[in-house]
């Protein structure tokens, strides 16, 4: 499966993922996930809504729906004659690159802390949608980050548990989705009781 040139076309979902060169860390401390997640707003939310995200320390999950062409077109100030998927992926590049800038100064390094380019892989399928929203969410838990995927601090789900006010996600269309808070969260649970896996082809790393 080709997961690098998918392109981004106006209303499809999208699960988008990345991690270091060579597994190496792409965060480095509490105020780098605050940071990545300040400019994910400035340069990719004019273009996509959100449904999920999970930043861990070398690698992030986001699971998006690309906004209608109509929209696209009118944010854009420049290269109006482009497609609109142009502009998407554009966005997610120069989003990337102004993580990286910052870390690079930040931390007096040079190079790359990606690879290139980021990773998407189209979400066709409602049931797929659901349970890799889920996985997105318990991914802290699978990686033997954190004991329990709750607690953990720079993913969405404390959005949708109401730890989090502010929020630029879809919250309340996913809730929706899932029948309410309550099946929302049962969701989660019964899925990681059951140890129950997503197709692969939606995560790879």
């Amino acid at each position: 499966m080709d997961i690098r040139g998918s392109q981004l076309h106006p209303d499809m979902s999208f699960h988008i993922f990345n991690r270091g060169i060579n597994g190496a860390k792409v965060f480095f401390e509490e105020k780098n996930y605050h940071y990545f997640l300040k400019q994910y707003i400035r340069y990719v939310h004019p273009f996509v809504h959100t449904y999920a995200y999970c930043l861990l320390g070398n690698h992030f999950h986001i699971l998006i729906r690309v906004r209608s062409d109509d929209h696209i077109r009118s944010v854009v100030q420049h290269n109006k004659e482009k497609a609109a998927y142009w502009h998407v992926s554009n966005a997610f590049s120069s989003f990337l690159q102004s993580y990286t800038r910052a870390m690079n100064k930040m931390y007096n390094r040079t190079g790359p802390i990606f690879e290139s380019p980021f990773k998407r892989i189209t979400v066709s399928k409602e049931a797929y949608f659901s349970r890799l929203l889920i996985y997105i969410h318990l991914n802290p838990e699978k990686h033997g980050i954190i004991a329990d995927y709750r607690n953990y601090p720079y993913s969405s789900y404390q959005a949708y548990c109401e730890r989090e006010k502010n929020t630029k996600l879809e919250k309340a269309e996913v809730l929706d989705w899932f029948g309410g808070s309550k099946g929302f969260l049962d969701f989660h649970r019964v899925n990681l009781e059951n140890g129950k896996e997503i197709d692969e082809n939606l995560f790879l790393e």
